[in-house]
């Protein structure tokens, strides 16, 4: 394990579960070895071998697309386990490029490590619960390595699922399942009778099993109204809008049923659909453009009042940690979000890159917090760094402090409207959700 990866893969569990507090790993993995190639959806860009080899024991290498290994960037992402996967625009000879990255996973899989190969390619500019075509990549490479080393040892496979209620969403949901391995091995005679084939078939078997690790609405355009169920019975993976009280792997059972469901449906039935599809939406967007929150119609509807008593208490208890994340959190916080915001056309990479930035950057500069603590404070450099250690958590505390500011503020407003209309129309979708919807 090289020195990045190693501090990497201790201080990501910290920062990643500030960032999710609702974490859960299905099926995990409980080796650091084991030569295993990992195919996993790329449903989050960056964010996604970040929560893949911080979360599960593995030690994993990275197969990370050229294009970023600049000069710079070079020894970093050697550091931090990353190998180049060269596309064909990338201006160069790819089938000799990748044959040396080919000898490298070889080698790295002969030793007992592990890969991480993101088998879709491509993270969608928006966040969809679905799985593109998986590519033959990562097959190759098992077969590739075994004829390598003339099949004297075992290689194996398995798929992987990303499943966050957003991945860009801070405080929301994550969570990771992995299939059981499958031995390369085991289909030598396949192979050897007929490479393209074993490997087009295997393919297709990955691409099946990383389905079932994740939420897979088979046609794209019924991905909203997937979303909208969720949102409404709150029973699934929503970032906004889900009951936290039911347990997360829970949800996430509701989301794969729900999409189960609605995969099974013929043409006709998704027509017989279309109504409540239509209405769903319609109903999202008059609160949306009308800036009334769907969870603020839920309170009113299930308790016939909209609380700031929850809300209050937190604005008073989290204002001193509140005041101290200020000082040490907010410059970074600022710069971060200034420079990826800027630098960074594409938002499906702005949450990975300002987690992993502001990791580094709060680490960084405050360091001195050690040793004013132990001149001003308290003359021990122990108690210093472990004040150093909460930081994190008072940055996180200014957070949640104006997230309940703005949703007190709010709550005032709304709950001297009159939403009896929005109430009804709302158990009206719900009433139809029931009535239309089995597995809701």
């Amino acid at each position: 394990m090289r020195l990045l990866y190693f501090i990497l893969y201790f201080t990501l569990k910290y920062t990643l579960r500030v960032f999710y507090p609702r974490i859960k790993t299905v099926n995990t993995p409980k080796m650091f070895l084991g030569r295993t190639i990992y195919v996993s959806n790329h449903a989050a860009s960056f964010m996604d071998p970040l929560a893949v080899a911080a979360l599960r024991p593995p030690i994993v290498f990275f197969m990370t697309r050229s294009d970023i290994f600049t000069t710079f960037m070079k020894p970093i992402l050697w550091a931090s386990h990353m190998l180049p996967i060269y596309r064909q625009h990338d201006g160069v000879n790819t089938k000799d490029e990748n044959e040396k990255v080919f000898e490298k996973c070889a080698r790295i899989l002969s030793f007992g490590r592990n890969l991480l190969i993101f088998g879709e390619g491509f993270t969608d500019d928006t966040f969809i619960r679905r799985l593109k075509p998986v590519k033959k990549g990562a097959v190759r490479i098992g077969f590739f390595a075994l004829e390598k080393i003339n099949w004297k040892k075992k290689i194996y496979i398995s798929a992987v699922g990303c499943n966050y209620s957003d991945p860009n969403q801070m405080r929301s949901d994550l969570l990771i399942s992995t299939s059981e391995r499958i031995c390369l091995n085991d289909y030598r005679q396949e192979y050897e009778e007929n490479p393209n084939k074993t490997i087009t078939d295997l393919t297709k078997r990955i691409e099946k099993l990383m389905q079932e690790q994740i939420t897979h609405v088979e046609e794209k355009d019924w991905a909203p109204f997937h979303e909208n169920v969720m949102r409404l019975t709150r029973k699934g993976m929503n970032a906004l809008n889900s009951n936290t009280a039911i347990p997360l792997e829970e949800r996430w059972h509701y989301s794969q049923n729900l999409a189960h469901w609605l995969n099974a449906r013929s043409s006709e039935d998704l027509t017989h659909l279309e109504g409540l599809k239509t209405d769903m939406d319609r109903y999202f967007s008059l609160i949306k453009k009308m800036k009334i929150e769907e969870n603020y119609l839920c309170e009113k509807s299930t308790t016939g009042a909209i609380s700031r008593t929850s809300e209050l208490m937190k604005l008073i208890f989290l204002f001193p940690f509140m005041l101290l994340g200020l000082i040490h959190c907010a410059p970074v916080y600022l710069l971060v979000k200034k420079f990826v915001e800027k630098s960074f056309k594409r938002k499906v990479f702005w949450g990975s890159v300002k987690l992993l930035l502001g990791m580094i950057g709060l680490g960084l500069i405050n360091i001195p917090v050690i040793f004013l603590f132990e001149s001003f404070v308290y003359p021990s450099y122990w108690l210093g760094f472990l004040y150093y250690t909460f930081i994190g958590f008072f940055g996180l505390a200014a957070y949640m402090w104006f997230v309940n500011y703005k949703r007190f503020k709010e709550k005032g407003l709304v709950s001297k409207a009159d939403l009896s209309k929005f109430i009804a129309k709302r158990n009206e979708l719900l009433e139809k959700i029931k009535a239309e919807i089995p597995v809701a």
